[in-house]
């Protein structure tokens, strides 16, 4: 199988490390000193465990270097998904498949706009990984991959979800996409804006009864919308998936803490911004994504930054809930 990974941060590197023994695999993406570091010394990945594996991938900046391929993998930000997307439609043999593996919600229809939708469909996963330094990524997590499966992509699917497993992933097909998409939306409401607030792995948010109370909340909060929208997510199910995830990825610094950290827009919007404006469609209070949407957005600005001390940075964040 060609494969396209269109994103080298983290995930794609993750996904790279994983594939290129087993298909023919190339990177797209537009980070300099991350392309610079994977052409000249290849992609060196942490296991979980702490052993390092070199890998000899090809990553370019240019789609023309690209040979056509049978799937393109998705895995940039989501303010990125438009471009990707466009990339994909050109790079795409006839019956190629894009797949996106991106949080948030809108990604499956800025996909399909631009491939067709017998070309697009839409996973989900809860691995974990960290860019250390260009070229090289710690896998802080594993999580199952689930991808969204209907009669016109299902033989195309079970062939990625073949290849998948083969490179030591749980995969797993389902057919409800609505379901699978806000069921990931409400582990990345509770985890991601909190440790980007916070400056913290995951863990500290199973450790911390305040923390994790909070990311129950923006869980639940997100499972109420699902509801409303005839999903079936209850708030036991939302608080089981959001504490399973961030035990599974303890280690794990978020896409949301890593962007916040190198300066760089975040995934705010679709995730929080997203809940907060579904739930006033709705008639239903989510005041715990608001204010997470709110506290990110200063992040992104530089209006606020968050100190050394975790624990005060949560204290902090309570007691201007209202400002």
């Amino acid at each position: 199988m060609r494969i396209t990974l269109i994103g080298i941060g983290a995930m794609g590197c993750l996904f790279a490390g994983r594939l290129s023994p087993l298909a023919d695999v190339v990177m797209l993406g537009r980070w300099p000193e991350q392309l610079a570091a994977l052409r000249q010394r290849g992609l060196i990945l942490i296991q979980p465990d702490g052993r390092s594996t070199h890998y000899a991938v090809r990553a370019t900046d240019n789609p023309a270097e690209i040979n056509p391929c049978d799937l393109a993998l998705i895995l940039v930000k989501s303010h990125q998904t438009k471009r990707a997307a466009s990339q994909a439609a050109q790079l795409l043999t006839q019956n190629g498949l894009a797949l996106t593996l991106q949080n948030g919600l809108g990604n499956l229809e800025k996909v399909a706009a631009a491939v067709g939708p017998a070309r697009a469909a839409l996973g989900v996963t809860t691995q974990g990984a960290n860019v250390l330094s260009p070229g090289v990524v710690r896998h802080a997590g594993f999580g199952p991959v689930y991808l969204a499966t209907q009669p016109v992509t299902a033989a195309r699917l079970v062939e990625v979800a073949r290849l998948f497993q083969a490179a030591g992933m749980e995969t797993t097909l389902v057919e409800r996409v609505d379901e699978l998409v806000w069921r990931k939306l409400a582990v990345n409401a509770g985890i991601n804006p909190l440790t980007a607030l916070l400056g913290v792995p995951n863990g500290f948010l199973v450790e911390n009864e305040t923390a994790r109370q909070l990311m129950i909340q923006a869980a639940q909060e997100a499972a109420a919308v699902a509801r409303a929208q005839g999903i079936a997510l209850s708030d036991e199910e939302a608080a089981g998936q959001v504490l399973a995830v961030a035990q599974a990825t303890a280690a794990n610094r978020s896409s949301m803490l890593q962007d916040v950290a190198r300066g760089a827009p975040t995934e705010i919007e679709p995730i929080s911004g997203a809940i907060t404006r579904l739930g006033q469609q709705y008639a239903i209070a989510t005041p715990t994504n608001e204010l997470f949407g709110h506290r990110v957005k200063q992040l992104e600005t530089g209006a606020w930054r968050f100190g050394a001390d975790p624990v005060a940075n949560l204290q902090w964040l309570l007691s201007h809930q209202e400002d």
